[in-house]
């Protein structure tokens, strides 16, 4: 998938914070250990750096969710992160965002910290980042 295609995907799916644009993803993808999982409505985008990895982003276009692609991604991922060596894997997530907790708990993912008042919201309200992870070893 290449970066103008992933930039649509995220800019269908993100407004808050700002979706990310095709030179913001071709800079990742350009990054040691940067990999994608990618199906034709929706992607995930990770970075393996030695025995850990993050999952940066993850969208599935709106018309296609509850369709099981999300968590066939999540499955990708950790084939992929395990055959790069990987033993813990994480991401962050607003914790306002019930769909995507819900989510990374069917997935195996479990919070273990927070970052108070990380992502702004329109308004000026502030909402925290749920740290969640996954022992994949």
């Amino acid at each position: 998938m290449t970066p103008v295609v992933l930039a649509e995907i995220h800019a269908a799916c993100f407004t808050v914070p700002r979706p990310w644009t095709a030179t913001e993803f071709a800079a990742l993808l350009a990054t040691d250990g940067t990999f994608t999982i990618a199906e034709s409505q929706g992607f995930l985008l990770a970075r393996a750096i030695a025995d850990e990895a993050e999952i940066l982003t993850l969208a599935v276009m709106p018309a296609a969710r509850q369709q099981g692609i999300a968590f066939r991604l999540l499955a990708g991922f950790k084939t992929v992160a395990v055959e790069r060596g990987v033993n813990t894997a994480f991401l962050e997530v607003a914790a306002d965002n019930e769909p995507a907790l819900t989510l990374y708990a069917k997935a195996g993912f479990t919070p273990t910290a927070a970052r108070k008042a990380y992502y702004a919201r329109p308004g000026g309200k502030a909402v925290d980042a749920v740290i969640l992870s996954l022992v994949l070893a």
